[in-house]
């Protein structure tokens, strides 16, 4: 079976970050911005497999985009949280490098599929 980057990339991403929002709300009791992550970091995972069976190239497309939305909230509220103290410069650093990753897969594997649009 083909291997896919971006699909085992996009689940150990939510995992970091399901891994994260336990740490935040043990160590920090901090729930808000917490949420908003999951919310958006375990997204980006669901949104890659929906993609896996999208019933054309343009759906895949779409989808994929809004897995790349996804990804780049992730990184804001990243970037919230180490701008405010909640987590190490350490744990940011690893964090947006897979942020970062995602980011260019996703932007790459869009504009691929829109060039064999044309």
């Amino acid at each position: 079976m083909k291997e896919n980057i971006l699909k085992d990339k996009s689940f150990l991403f939510a995992v970091r970050i399901v891994n994260l929002y336990k740490f935040l709300k043990k160590q920090h009791g901090e729930y808000i911005i917490s949420q908003q992550l999951i919310r958006c970091g375990t997204s980006v995972g669901a949104i890659v497999r929906e993609a896996e069976h999208a019933e054309s190239l343009k759906d895949f497309i779409h989808k994929l985009s809004i897995g790349l939305k996804e990804a780049n909230e992730s990184k804001y509220w990243l970037d919230l949280l180490f701008a405010t103290e909640f987590i190490t410069k350490k744990m940011f650093e690893s964090l947006n490098i897979d942020c970062e990753e995602l980011l260019k897969l996703l932007t790459a594997s869009v504009k691929t599929s829109k060039l064999k649009i044309k």
